[in-house]
């Protein structure tokens, strides 16, 4: 298992993925199986299924015959289904202007600790920096914003506008000033050299084993989800020429519509 696939981060994956879809709480011991293919021993699985429970993302609950397992919590689900509108939306270029949601905030200095909170969120969001205290994003996210605003008890100290922007600079040049293109592009990069050689090796095979699919997806999505977030769909026409994000977006797809539901069958097999 690599560094960026912590095994916090695979077990959200794996929901995200999967387990939303049980009928009931998933036992620990299936967590167990589960995160095994990827490279997540037992106890690390514990830890971090205890770290997600305090988080409020895990809730504890006893399936049909007693066993202890673990369900999705509200908000969980709230992410994940505001995630599943980026990780298999159309290829970010490929949308048009559709104008831009900027978030205001004006946080009392007795509360700076809710205002780094509101910054590292609007970031992770996507949102670039348009001037101090004024963030931007493309329009399309704004019922996610306002979903994360309003989790995390914050959306009291921030104002959304939508709007066009209107000049003075060329809006292509604006936004290489209000994003780092250069680091979003390197994560698609980074993506492609990870998963791109995974994507050519079964459109070389003929079957599609479950539990080898069901990995190699798990990894695949795990790398993927976090770039729409770091890339927030921007328009193609305001992109520089030779955008990667339009590639990596359809290794992902690929990957997706060949794995994904081979991957089911193994996480639906008897343990």
């Amino acid at each position: 298992m690599s560094e960026q696939h912590t095994p916090r981060s695979l077990i959200v994956t794996f929901y995200g993925a999967y387990g939303r879809a049980a009928p009931g709480p998933v036992p620990v011991a299936e967590l167990v199986r589960l995160l095994a293919p990827v490279g997540v021993d037992a106890p690390s699985v514990r830890s971090s299924v205890s770290r997600l429970k305090r988080r409020g993302l895990l809730v504890p609950a006893r399936t049909a015959v007693g066993a202890a397992g673990y369900a999705l919590s509200p908000d969980a689900r709230q992410l994940l289904e505001d995630g599943d509108r980026r990780i298999y939306a159309a290829p970010p270029a490929a949308r048009q202007d559709g104008g831009w949601v900027l978030a205001v905030f004006s946080v009392p200095e007795s509360e700076r600790q809710k205002r780094h909170v509101l910054r590292s969120r609007l970031a992770g969001l996507g949102f670039g920096t348009a001037a101090p205290g004024v963030w931007i994003a493309p329009a399309h996210l704004y019922e996610e914003t306002r979903h994360t605003l309003e989790r995390l008890q914050l959306a009291s100290y921030v104002d959304l506008f939508r709007g066009e922007h209107l000049g003075f600079a060329a809006t292509a040049d604006a936004v290489a000033r209000w994003w780092d293109l250069s680091s979003i592009a390197k994560e698609h990069e980074a993506f492609l050299d990870r998963h791109e050689p995974v994507l050519r090796s079964w459109q070389e095979r003929t079957g599609t084993p479950a539990q080898e699919a069901y990995r190699d997806y798990l990894l695949a999505l795990d790398s993927w989800r976090r770039l729409p977030y770091a890339d927030p769909g921007l328009p193609g026409e305001l992109l520089p020429g030779g955008w990667p994000g339009d590639r990596s977006a359809e290794v992902f797809t690929a990957l997706d519509g060949r794995l994904r539901d081979a991957g089911a069958e193994f996480v639906n097999s008897p343990g």
